[in-house]
């Protein structure tokens, strides 16, 4: 019984309990999969219930992970698919602190979708900041939470994802030449006026960008807007 509230694993050789990395990675990118799935099913198809799951799914998982994640259903499916695969262990204090941040973006999620559900640009920006984290940790293993942990705590973490806590000099295959920068550099302006152009210069001609309008008002606009709606369909009624 007293393992069961021990936070992490016991391994040998390390001096903090950890947790396996990769079966984490491979849980956010399950995750990552079914917000991108529930947002598209919004938008495509105006419908709320697949994210009414997810969201339910979501909280509940990220609450189990911080009081005991070797529980969690994401990770034992992460678990599942890297299970074969050398585990990289990284600390579990730190991985908690994260996990728990989640947990703080669920919950206003989870009310405005589940609970109260109404059109608020709040529940859309937090999903976009909840897909952008499960995103950047699943392709990247960049661990936002983990380096927001370092800040706060006056004892620096260890065993962080990718080794980022522990001092060390980059090798020449990680560092950028001249050119690369200039590529780096021109490729994320691009890209960045790429994103912009699409949501403000194609006159509402796709249904994403209408329906991203129509996410973000707020529920005064949204009501405003069916009603001048209703009044249209009135006049060609007449």
């Amino acid at each position: 019984m007293k393992e069961f509230f021990n936070y992490g694993e016991k391994v040998n050789g390390y001096e903090v309990r950890v947790l396996n990395e990769r079966e984490a990675r491979a849980a956010a990118g399950i995750l990552f999969v079914g917000a991108f799935l529930g947002l598209t099913n919004g938008v495509m198809l105006g419908t709320a219930i697949f994210s009414k799951y997810f969201v339910s799914f979501f909280a509940l998982d990220f609450l189990i992970r911080v009081i005991q994640p070797r529980y969690s259903p994401s990770l034992l499916l992460g678990r599942f698919f890297v299970q074969n695969q050398t585990p990289e262990y990284v600390g579990a204090e730190q991985k908690r602190f994260a996990w728990g941040l989640g947990l703080m973006l669920a919950i206003p999620m989870f009310y405005y979708l589940v609970i109260d559900f109404q059109p608020n640009p709040i529940k859309v920006f937090v999903c976009l900041i909840c897909m952008t984290l499960l995103f950047l940790e699943s392709a990247f293993s960049i661990c936002l939470g983990c380096k927001l942990f370092n800040l706060i705590k006056k004892e620096r973490a260890t065993h962080c994802p990718g080794g980022v806590c522990e001092i060390k000099v980059k090798e020449p295959i990680q560092t950028f030449s001249t050119l690369q920068k200039f590529i780096l550099v021109l490729t994320v302006v691009v890209a960045s006026y790429g994103t912009y152009a699409y949501f403000t210069k194609l006159e509402n001609r796709t249904v994403f960008v209408k329906k991203m309008q129509q996410l973000l008002m707020s529920e005064e606009a949204y009501e405003q807007m069916q009603m001048e709606k209703e009044w249209a369909e009135d006049d060609d009624d007449w």
